[in-house]
């Protein structure tokens, strides 16, 4: 009887808005060799704008149920890919359910006053256009924060590291949940033999 091919199991990063999803999923994706899918990018490209210009234009909840489409559409795909989800991707039972299902999920975790000093001028996220954007993440880290751990099978604190180091960690902790292997240690070189004589 032929072994049943298991299907390929995808990473996805969540994490709150400046986390490192999109840097280190891109970067892990280059070192694994596998695609790299930016969800929100992705739903920019069908949108044909941004995601501020989609919160303005046609409310959070438009942009929330194209965002639930594209969870769907990739957190089982065919391909092995890294996955880089929206901050709020975690938001929705349906969301958090397909994410639990699917991908090995890692909480990229982060503090609010860390991801203030990365955001604070940053003006493309919609949610921290406000008078306060400090209040503002810690408000939103005690809501989603609970999320994130309900949906991940490990938490990497990206607050201090480098890209560099932090790509490496997230790569060994891949290797030690089992989803890829280890690289195989360099070949010994054969002993050079003596000359005669």
């Amino acid at each position: 009887m032929p072994e049943l091919s298991t299907p390929p199991v995808s990473v996805a990063l969540v994490g709150m808005p400046g986390s490192g999803k999109s840097a280190l999923g891109r970067r892990l994706a280059q070192r694994l060799g596998w695609p790299f899918v930016d969800l929100d990018q992705v739903i920019e490209e069908r949108a044909g704008c941004t995601i501020r210009e989609l919160f303005e234009r046609e409310g959070e909840a438009y942009f929330r149920d194209m965002e639930q489409r594209v969870i769907a559409e990739y957190s089982c795909g065919a391909v092995a890919s890294v996955i880089a989800t929206g901050g709020g991707a975690v938001l929705r039972p349906e969301n958090r359910d397909m994410l639990r299902a699917g991908p090995q999920v890692i909480y990229l975790w982060s503090s609010p006053e860390a991801l203030y000093r990365r955001l604070r001028h940053d003006v493309k996220r919609p949610l921290l256009q406000v008078a306060d954007p400090l209040a503002r993440l810690r408000s939103l880290y005690d809501a989603r924060d609970p999320l994130y751990r309900e949906v991940a099978g490990a938490v990497v604190d990206t607050g201090h590291a480098s890209v560099t180091v932090l790509t490496r960690i997230l790569h060994d902790l891949l290797v030690e949940l089992g989803v890829v292997r280890a690289p195989a240690p360099p070949a010994a070189e054969a002993p050079v033999p003596a000359p005669r004589g």
